[in-house]
């Protein structure tokens, strides 16, 4: 009597199945199990503890790397994380007002994806680089974040803007890069190049620049079919 509707179920919740709708299937996504039985079955048990043994290796590497710029919170005692490793950020918020925003919007700059930000704890990154991710690739985005703190230490050193510098204004758009009119403190390699001339060959361009997440996230702008409309296509599909 405890199994969740859907959307998809005529009757609601009764008595008898006093648990409302969850998801937007019956019982949920159906194909969580049987794509981690295929993962586990075309790995085998060789290639599940190869998997395991290379994640646990990569987010240690970037650990190990990272730690002298980035301190590393949660290690075990022996001084190593597991398939993860958290770096904190609350230190450069206190000292220049950086946020872990402006680090994740400017390692699109880099052409990453952002990290999961402010979990577990607020102020940090948690980077999960998993088994698929190559010694090149970890060596890659670990020059990006060393030299992401450098532009860090540059405003700690008053070199650059508190309030206009890279790490403030990423993510640099290709329109905002060719754009005529210029009039930041930086250069426009700084901004669309910061990895040097290797990045230009392979260059990722964000889509759009700096965005006010909170702002958006309290006025969301629905594009869905009204609730109205949708009613009357499945009326329609169903008539047909």
């Amino acid at each position: 009597p405890f199994l969740p509707g859907s959307g998809l179920q005529v009757a609601g919740a009764s008595e008898s199945t006093p648990v409302g709708p969850v998801s937007a299937a019956p019982l949920g996504s159906a194909s969580i199990l049987p794509i981690s039985w295929m993962y586990i079955r075309m790995m085998g048990g060789v290639g599940l503890r190869r998997a395991s043994q290379v994640a646990l290796l990569a987010a240690n590497v970037i650990a190990q790397r990272l730690d002298p710029h980035f301190p590393v919170l949660f290690r075990g005692t022996g001084g190593r994380v597991a398939h993860e490793c958290i770096l904190d950020l609350r230190h450069l918020k206190r000292s220049i007002g950086l946020e872990v925003d402006d680090l994740a919007k400017r390692l699109m700059d880099f052409g990453f994806h952002a990290p999961t930000v402010s979990w577990p704890v607020a102020g940090t990154v948690m980077v999960e680089p998993t088994e698929s991710e190559s010694l090149a690739e970890i060596d890659r985005f670990c020059a990006a974040m060393v030299a992401i703190r450098k532009e860090a230490a540059a405003i700690e050193a008053g070199q650059s803007d508190p309030a206009d510098n890279p790490l403030k204004r990423a993510p640099h758009t290709l329109a905002a890069v060719t754009a005529d009119a210029w009039d930041r403190p930086y250069s426009r390699s700084q901004a669309a190049y910061p990895a040097g001339e290797s990045q230009q060959a392979h260059k990722f361009w964000p889509a759009v620049a700096r965005i006010d997440n909170a702002y958006g996230d309290r006025n969301l702008v629905c594009t869905c079919p009204s609730v109205e409309e949708l009613a009357q296509s499945t009326l329609t599909a169903s008539a047909n």
